[in-house]
């Protein structure tokens, strides 16, 4: 007997600031805490903490709460995530405003999911501004930004988005990672 997945109950889960800080989880730990806690057909793309998961609801604000309880009962951090549908991250991808420079200046493609677009204004509107390199644009919840390879962290929205007050509001990935994570969703029917 097989188990049918449907679309509604599987979702991609983005945890925020993992593995590029103080905090370190193995992604075989992370998977473990997960399936734990009630999720199935856990896996873990990259190590950067990007998950899909199914769930036993349709509904994605209940799975961000359990989430955000399991990591932070199982690893001791104050845990912060987002969560997508499939519809979601394809939308994400297929939403990038830019075509490519003309320049010879390779970039960076990067989606920065946030909590909502209130976030997305409050992002853009509180911004130091961008090099002349950079572009940035809203689309709903998400900031789309490009930046230059090399250059990422040095840059001014880099340095905002860092900021504490961020923290529980936004992830930022990039948009091959968006790639890599829609293709762990199991195929549409």
């Amino acid at each position: 007997m097989s188990v049918t997945t449907r679309p509604s109950d599987t979702f991609a889960v983005f945890l925020r600031g993992i593995n590029v800080g103080g905090i370190r989880i193995a992604m075989k730990d992370l998977s473990q805490a997960l399936a734990g806690s009630g999720f199935s057909q856990v896996q873990t793309v990259l190590a950067s903490g990007n998950v899909v998961l199914r769930a036993e609801t349709d509904d994605p604000a209940a799975v961000k709460e359990s989430v955000q309880a399991t990591l932070r009962a199982a690893f001791g951090y104050d845990a912060w995530v987002i969560v997508k549908s499939r519809e979601q991250v394809a939308g994400i991808i297929d939403g990038y405003p830019f075509t490519p420079a003309n320049d010879g200046v390779p970039r960076h493609a990067y989606a920065v999911l946030t909590t909502g677009q209130d976030v997305v204004r409050q992002l853009l509107e509180d911004s130091p501004g961008l090099s002349p390199e950079e572009r940035a644009a809203a689309g709903g919840d998400v900031l789309y930004w490009e930046v230059p390879k090399g250059s990422t962290l040095e840059s001014k929205l880099s340095k905002h988005l860092a900021k504490a007050k961020y923290k529980p509001l936004t992830t930022t990935r990039n948009l091959n990672t968006m790639h890599k994570v829609l293709a762990k969703f199991p195929p549409l029917r």
